[in-house]
């Protein structure tokens, strides 16, 4: 049998050691990937919904603390856009809320990807609201875009859209 050294023997060691640390590192890097995925997309689904409550209430105070309030904010919502949240704000949300009583604004099916500080999410949603001359139904599809900013999940995009009327019929 080969004897060797005490330098030697001093090296393996410290390889084996090195070895371990970066093992547990990784394994604790894992886990805390792993643990942190389903609530990271528990809280995007929080702020979706928040959103859709706060819509219904017509409470902006509340929009305010969700949506990203710069200029990348863009909103798509039947052939419409907004670029930037003061744009939103003040032409698209608030004339809106305000056109709107007895709103009532869920969202459905959502589906949630992650990668990284921005998660997407696709859902159906439904609404219905008394205007002055009229109550209207609808419902659609939609996209949100959300980035972590700040340590909270914040509304960068969101696409909206309604199926096709039917045409009127004639008489």
């Amino acid at each position: 049998m080969k004897r060797i050294s005490v330098k030697q023997m001093h090296t393996r060691i410290a390889v084996v050691i090195m070895f371990m640390l970066a093992l547990t590192a990784y394994v604790t890097f894992a886990v805390k990937t792993t643990a942190t995925a389903p609530d990271n997309e528990a809280e995007v689904r929080r702020v979706l919904l928040q959103n859709s409550s706060a819509f219904e209430r017509n409470d902006l105070a509340a929009l305010e603390k969700i949506w990203a309030h710069d200029e990348s904010v863009t909103v798509f919502e039947s052939g419409h856009a907004n670029y930037g949240w003061t744009d939103y704000r003040d032409h698209h949300l608030v004339p809106e809320m305000r056109e709107m009583k007895n709103t009532k604004y869920a969202l459905s099916d959502m589906k949630i990807s992650l990668a990284g500080k921005t998660a997407w999410a696709t859902f159906k949603y439904t609404i219905s609201a008394d205007l002055k001359e009229r109550h209207v139904d609808g419902g659609g599809l939609g996209t949100a875009v959300l980035e972590e900013r700040d340590g909270r999940w914040q509304i960068v995009h969101w696409h909206s859209s309604a199926p096709r009327r039917a045409p009127a019929k004639k008489n």
